[in-house]
């Protein structure tokens, strides 16, 4: 099966205060383009969508070859993740959506929930210790209706409409919690989990 891999990178990081996906975690370079390795790592069929602006961050996810595409609606992660669906070619028979702000996630756990992607109708979410994280998996049956998104809900109503089709699958990583929001977060290792991200009765993409 040919999964892709999308990268959310089109935001505003208006809470950070700066461009946060161009800010250097140690001995590994801005949080973006490790988010990004980690990614093509697992799934070198992998995208990343960026803002207008973003011209200093789509030339180093260039340099992994990983495609890039402008979302130039640039109106929340739902558009950004239509316009990411409307670049995979029509033979992707699924896709793994990550954040780019999320760069702790293992690729061990990518790779883990592409290969729960079993059928066209698979949802996949990843699990540690009772919380839900990223990245999420859709088999291709979801195609148009991930195309029609919009605003910046992302894909929640999709997991909510379909909750009985979703495989939890249930992994031994932090990271799939942890997303970068404020400089503060920045303090937190994978160890030390911040009560933020929780959510053990939604499980709806962010």
């Amino acid at each position: 099966m040919t999964i892709m891999g999308i990268l959310l990178a089109a935001g505003e990081s208006s809470r950070f205060g700066a461009d946060k996906l161009l800010h250097p975690l140690p001995g590994e370079g801005p949080i973006g383009l490790l988010a990004a390795r980690k990614l093509h790592a697992a799934l070198p069929n992998s995208i990343a969508v960026v803002s207008p602006s973003a011209s200093r961050l789509a030339g180093y996810l260039s340099s992994l070859e990983i495609g890039v595409v402008v979302n130039r609606q640039n109106s929340g992660m739902g558009s950004s993740l239509a316009c990411a669906i409307d670049a995979t070619p029509e033979a992707a028979e699924g896709w793994v959506i990550t954040l780019a702000d999320m760069p702790f996630i293992e690729t061990t756990t990518i790779r883990a929930v592409a290969a729960a992607i079993e059928n066209r109708d698979a949802i996949v979410t990843p699990w540690f210790r009772g919380r839900r994280g990223h990245p999420v998996g859709f088999g291709r049956g979801y195609r148009d209706q991930l195309a029609e998104l919009t605003g910046d809900e992302g894909a929640r109503h999709l997991l909510q409409q379909h909750h009985q089709r979703i495989n939890i699958l249930q992994v031994e990583d932090a990271g799939i919690l942890i997303d970068i929001d404020t400089p503060a977060d920045l303090r937190l290792g994978v160890t030390e989990v911040p009560c933020h991200t929780a959510n053990t009765i939604d499980p709806a993409i962010r």
